[in-house]
């Protein structure tokens, strides 16, 4: 058995290459994240995204943030050879929305915001507001370990090094 500061070093660099490839897909396959819940509208990459370059013995962060804030220095460190570590993801059904971060290296979910809720009139109705505020948790949590999961079948299979990488690549290569 693997000791377990052992395999989180071995095997790290997955939840950063899931992030990475999450953001391709949001950007360049929008309706194959659809698949994953049929309710989903549009899934956007959010105010926040975080990137490392792990290279001679060094390592470089870069962090965007901002409501504005363009994805030019992402798509740049993304050629230069990094990956997302850390994501802000807007997440929409109809007109409700959610807003979170995700973390490469835990996938553990954080600042997540989720759509208002009613506040309950009576004492009877406060279990059924925390039912939906559950229910709205569960949701998010649903579906990041649907995209994991859909993202771990790719990467063990043929297709990642045959398709999936040289899509990624191609994107890379041709942003900005």
């Amino acid at each position: 058995m693997l000791d377990v500061a052992i395999a989180y070093n071995r095997y790290r660099f997955l939840g950063d290459e899931f992030l990475t490839w999450l953001w391709f897909m949001v950007e360049k396959q929008p309706n194959e994240l659809k698949i994953l819940d049929r309710d989903l509208i549009t899934l956007e990459i959010g105010n926040r995204i975080a990137l490392e370059n792990r290279r001679n013995n060094g390592i470089e962060i870069i962090t965007i943030k901002g409501d504005d804030a363009g994805l030019e220095e992402g798509l740049l460190a993304l050629k230069k050879g990094a990956l997302v570590t850390d994501l802000n993801i807007v997440f929409r059904i109809a007109e409700q929305k959610w807003q979170f971060n995700i973390k490469g290296e835990s996938l553990n979910i954080s600042g997540l915001k989720t759509p208002e809720t009613a506040r309950p009139e009576t004492k009877e109705g406060v279990e059924g507001c925390v039912l939906e505020k559950i229910y709205l948790y569960d949701k998010i949590i649903c579906f990041i370990e649907s995209l994991f999961q859909r993202f771990v079948c790719l990467r063990v299979s043929g297709n990642w090094d045959n398709v999936v990488v040289p899509k990624v690549k191609n994107w890379i290569a041709s942003a900005g």
